[in-house]
């Protein structure tokens, strides 16, 4: 069987191994309840984004999937924060998912960047309003 286009993506296997790391962290640590819920949300939103995009044919369209996968591995940063926070794991527990969330974010950084080259953007400047007596806001 010939594999599906996001199959070959880095960053898709690198987002399947982190829900395979997260899934035994949270049978492992007996993670419950909404924290479990959330962190599940999150881990498993990347690859499933990481593959819509890819399917995607406009570059701004997969920018946005990707931008979405992205939030998502920050989600999971912060709920393996949120576990340190309520001491149900430790900084040596999660330091692996933290090292493969920052790798996982970069290369989705880079990836929407890539797909995206004509989304439009801001340069940041100054704006000037004037009011209805003719006075100028700056």
């Amino acid at each position: 069987m010939r594999p599906l286009s996001h199959e070959s993506l880095t960053v898709y296997q690198k987002a399947i191994e982190f829900v395979g790391w997260s899934f035994q962290l949270s049978t492992q640590k007996k993670i419950t309840g909404v924290l479990l819920d959330q962190f599940k949300r999150a881990y498993l939103s990347i690859p499933l984004n990481i593959a819509e995009g890819n399917g995607k044919h406009s570059g701004r369209d997969q920018a946005k999937f990707y931008d979405i996968a992205k939030g998502s591995a920050l989600e999971c940063a912060a709920c393996l924060d949120v576990l340190v926070a309520t001491e149900m794991a430790t900084r040596d527990e999660i330091a692996t998912g933290k090292a493969m969330i920052g790798e996982i974010a970069a290369m989705l950084t880079g990836l929407a960047r890539s797909a995206a080259g004509d989304r439009m953007r801001e340069e940041a400047g100054e704006y000037e309003t004037e009011l209805g007596d003719g006075r100028v806001l700056e």
